[in-house]
């Protein structure tokens, strides 16, 4: 994969976990929360036919387990736009512990943020601008450790 984000640093991804939630709610993919172990900061999360485990940006414990809605935000490593041809079907592979690389479908865009359908919705970001991208166009990425979990 091509396309490693350079360029001028943005600035935060967000500016705080309540604000993060609120705009990327209607983006949460449905799953299941498995029970955290203790003092493991990460939440096992099965969603689209995968497991990712995700840091819990709500705190400790503040997640039940069970069926859930979790926004799953990962900051890009890399990031290419594919070309109409080489569209094809999601996909999502684990490729770390907290880490995915994977294909898909965006499905809104703003500035640094982009969200993307690859077996499930994926919030990713960037801290450099990401290339022209609109609703519909076809992208490859990988994300660097860890996901991010928000569970709502």
């Amino acid at each position: 994969m091509t396309g490693l984000l350079t360029g001028d640093r943005l600035g935060p991804l967000e500016s705080s976990e309540g604000e993060f939630t609120t705009r990327f709610a209607a983006h949460a993919a449905e799953g299941l929360l498995y029970p955290q172990r203790e003092g493991s900061p990460l939440l096992e999360f099965a969603a689209g036919g995968r497991v990712l485990y995700l840091f819990d940006r709500n705190g400790p414990y503040a997640a039940a387990p069970g069926p859930a809605r979790v926004i799953v935000h990962g900051v890009l490593e890399e990031f290419t736009r594919l070309a109409p041809e080489d569209a094809a079907e999601e996909a999502l592979t684990s490729v770390g512990i907290s880490q995915v690389e994977g294909r898909g479908q965006v499905v809104a865009v703003q500035r640094s943020v982009c969200v993307v359908q690859a077996r499930l919705p994926l919030v990713l970001a960037a801290f450099t601008a990401l290339p022209a991208l609109a609703p519909g166009d076809w992208v490859a990425f990988r994300t660097a450790p860890p996901l991010h979990g928000f569970t709502l």
